[in-house]
């Protein structure tokens, strides 16, 4: 039987799952994690220790169709310039909570556009995150870089800042595609910003890239996936386009008719994979590429990548911080949402506390099936010794959770007494198999397709 036959009776087609970049995921969280829950764990956190810290903006000149981000237009820098000041405030109070000592493993700057910032702006947040943490030696700072939104002034800040990472989206390069997605974003304008970026002494770069676009087909990807490798990146997110206009109204403005069949975006992923993988990339769980001396791909071989709600990353630390309307931080303890509306969480700041408005404390079995996931997702197999040493169960007790798995996936695993392996064939089914592990229901969130 033909691998997209099976493929099909096992329903790839047709599911919606979820990406699990968190267990649970965020429809299941809950008001039971408050404000002074959040504090307690921030207080927990090891004196001496190393934190992640994530910054978001939710601003943006222009809001792209395309995009599910919680994010808000603005044509003037006032608001933005009153939101820097919110956060400086919300850094103050973090400052007040931590422990001694904490350093910086992992500072991001996400959105929304964080490059909508003014220059004096970013030398003001950038103080206040340094006043409460700095950069661990080997720290990594990343920014989110919107072609259309920088310029030399900004990279002067931001490097001197000592921003080793840029990220930036490419979505697609085809004008038509563009056009029909609200992002216009020319190759020479990419390529432009790419180069500005290495010429400040930026040395790390990462690209966003879409399949499941609206009149995307198999020679329009080809051609913008060789435009992007073109521009040599060492990281690169395949990111399937979710199209979920129930929940982002703007792509409400994307013509549903113009969309690939679920088959056609398999072909799509599949094209733009055997490209990357031709140009020597490392493949990187179910949708990340990585060059062999990137940090991913030393993570993947070494058995310490993971996954958190940017994606794939290297990241060891255990805590992860949000800053900003909507973030979410993760703690081992659970996770912990500030308010998703720019105006509520502003409030909250102004009156002197955090933010918290949801989250999830773990319970039960939460940490077990959390690690489960994370190592379908990042290694494609578990390690049924790993597992049983970590959480102190038995192999039957293990085989209990493995049940729905196994038997939900016949002759698409290889289950061994050593643990379970997904093999290449099956791949796209990960996120499926994921949700064979996942406890919770389904029906709070409408998810975007599996493949």
């Amino acid at each position: 039987m033909e691998t997209k036959t099976q493929l099909a009776k096992l329903g790839l087609f047709d599911a919606k799952v979820p990406r699990y970049t968190s267990y649970p995921t965020a429809p299941h969280f809950s008001n039971d994690v408050t404000p002074e829950l959040f504090g307690a764990w921030i207080n927990a956190i090891p004196a001496d220790s190393q934190i992640s810290l994530y910054i978001h903006v939710p601003f943006c000149r222009r809001l792209c169709w395309f995009c599910a981000c919680r994010t808000q237009g603005t044509a003037s820098a006032s608001p933005v310039a009153a939101y820097v000041e919110t956060l400086k405030q919300e850094l103050k109070i973090l400052k007040a909570q931590l422990p001694d000592g904490i350093t910086l493993s992992r500072l991001h700057w996400g959105g929304g556009t964080p490059t909508l910032l003014e220059p004096a702006m970013m030398e003001d947040l950038v103080g206040a995150i340094f006043d409460v943490a700095p950069m661990a030696p080997e720290g990594e700072f990343s920014v989110e870089i919107d072609p259309n939104e920088i310029d030399d002034a900004r990279l002067t800040v931001l490097s001197r800042a000592g921003m080793n990472r840029a990220s930036i989206g490419v979505q697609d390069f085809d004008p038509d595609i563009q056009e029909t997605i609200g992002r216009i974003q020319g190759y020479d304008v990419t390529r432009d910003a790419v180069d500005a970026i290495r010429a400040h002494g930026v040395k790390s770069l990462n690209a966003d890239i879409l399949f499941g676009l609206p009149h995307q087909s198999q020679a329009r990807i080809t051609e913008s996936v060789q435009k992007l490798l073109s521009l040599s990146p060492d990281r690169v997110a395949l990111y399937g386009y979710a199209h979920v206009p129930w929940m982002a109204k703007r792509q409400q403005m994307i013509p549903s008719d113009a969309l690939p069949t679920p088959q056609e975006r398999l072909a799509l992923f599949e094209t733009a994979r055997k490209l990357f993988l031709w140009d020597n990339y490392a493949e990187i769980g179910i949708d990340h590429f990585a060059t062999k001396e990137d940090g991913l791909a030393i993570a993947q071989a070494n058995g310490t990548l993971r996954r958190n709600f940017q994606g794939y990353t290297d990241d060891t630390s255990d805590v992860l911080i949000g800053v900003g309307a909507s973030s979410i931080s993760r703690f081992p303890q659970g996770y912990a949402q500030n308010a998703p509306a720019t105006s509520a969480h502003t409030g909250k700041i102004r009156d002197g506390q955090f933010s918290i408005s949801r989250g999830h404390a773990f319970k039960d079995d939460d940490k077990l099936r959390s690690r489960l996931i994370e190592a379908l997702m990042c290694d494609f197999q578990i390690n049924s010794q790993e597992v049983i040493d970590t959480f102190g169960i038995s192999q039957s007790q293990l085989q209990d959770v493995y049940r729905p798995l196994v038997e939900g996936f016949p002759d698409m695993l290889e289950v061994t007494p050593q643990g379970i392996f997904i093999p290449e064939k099956a791949r796209p089914l990960t996120r499926m198999m994921a949700r064979a592990l996942d406890i919770y229901g389904l029906d709070k969130a409408g998810h975007s397709s599996a493949i």
